[in-house]
């Protein structure tokens, strides 16, 4: 069941204990930049909001300020204070909703960034992999992203939600979408199949001898075997066959990866790779790949900051640092403007 249709009291828990305990194999200190707002009022801030979106224009500035500064749990609270305050209709009208509202008000990434953090967590990611797999086309990258960075218990609440959401089960969408060994690395992902309890060092050794005889050893590349071990075997397992690599090879693993695979399956198996060795880092290179050139990936960049803001954007933003010698504040502001950018700098936080 999607933590949506949960009491409010059971949906608000999500960023501060089930996604927070997952993650602390990955961090012995989780640093979100999004945090409870001293002197909550729900009820006040529904009033204002309501007062913001009413008659000619719209006053953003004022959006602004209370949705990104109250946390995911307050902001649950001020939607069921709009919903009780102005939900109700007059004659055929279904009276108003918050988000509903929220989108007929805003527009572009400004939208997409307020409307991103009105929902529920869990809610969220699953309509970012509907949106990577709807219409024309699929963006793997997306679902790269989404799917191969979980842990299983992370991993089963998002499928529970999205096949409450939608009447096509997550594990048929991908089939439908993806194919190859990429589907495959999915499915491994959707279906929890990653052993994260076992560990066996003297293993560590022969599994890594296996990826070296798969790869760099013979003409070509056994993706099979790349795909079996990867998408099974646990964090801690994975960590001990990164370093008995490399003792074997003389390079990372990383390093063989790029040389030996391309396309959608070279970003699944270095997203894994980087995942397990750090998330934080992880994320802050899929921010700087987003800002880099020309262009910005503002889909990358909103789900990313949304996404981890009550979790562990802190530990991203000083990751980027150290990769990239400046602050992530800053590359923001150099690439995007408006209302957006004041969003996204709220969401992020001081340097």
């Amino acid at each position: 069941m999607c933590l949506l249709s949960r009491p409010l009291s059971m949906q608000t828990t999500f960023f501060s204990q089930s996604a927070r305990t997952n993650l602390q194999e990955y961090l012995p200190q989780l640093l979100p930049t999004v945090f409870d707002a001293p002197n909550f009022d729900p009820i006040a801030d529904a009033q204002a909001l309501r007062k913001a979106m009413k008659g000619w224009g719209t006053d953003e500035a004022t959006i602004l300020d209370i949705i990104t500064k109250r946390s995911n749990r307050q902001r649950q609270e001020i939607y069921q204070a709009f919903k009780k305050e102005f939900g109700r209709g007059e004659g055929d009208s279904e009276g108003r909703d918050l988000i509903s509202d929220l989108k007929k008000e805003l527009g572009g990434d400004f939208e997409d960034v307020i409307v991103g953090l009105m929902m529920q967590p869990i809610e969220y990611e699953a309509t970012e992999l509907r949106k990577a797999m709807k219409g024309a086309g699929t963006d793997e990258k997306a679902l790269i992203e989404i799917l191969l960075t979980k842990t299983n218990g992370e991993m089963q609440r998002l499928v529970d939600c999205y096949n409450s959401l939608y009447e096509t089960t997550l594990d048929d969408r991908i089939r439908s979408e993806t194919s190859g060994d990429l589907q495959r690395l999915l499915i491994l992902a959707v279906s929890c199949a990653r052993d994260e309890h076992s560990f066996n060092p003297e293993k560590a050794h022969e599994q890594a001898m296996s990826l070296y005889n798969a790869g760099e050893k013979k003409l070509g590349t056994d993706e099979e075997t790349f795909v079996i071990l990867l998408g099974h075997a646990g964090r801690q397992q994975l960590l001990a066959v990164f370093e008995e690599y490399k003792a074997i090879s003389g390079i990372t693993l990383e390093q063989a990866v790029k040389s030996e695979f391309s396309g959608d399956l070279h970003k699944a198996i270095l997203t894994i790779i980087q995942c397990m060795q750090s998330r934080p880092r992880y994320y802050a290179k899929r921010l700087h790949k987003a800002m880099e050139g020309l262009g910005t990936d503002d889909d990358t960049l909103i789900r990313i900051l949304v996404s981890r803001s009550e979790i562990d954007l802190g530990n991203i933003k000083k990751e980027y640092e150290t990769l990239y010698g400046c602050t992530l504040l800053s590359a923001i502001k150099g690439e995007t403007s408006g209302d957006y950018k004041k969003a996204l700098c709220a969401i992020v936080g001081s340097a």
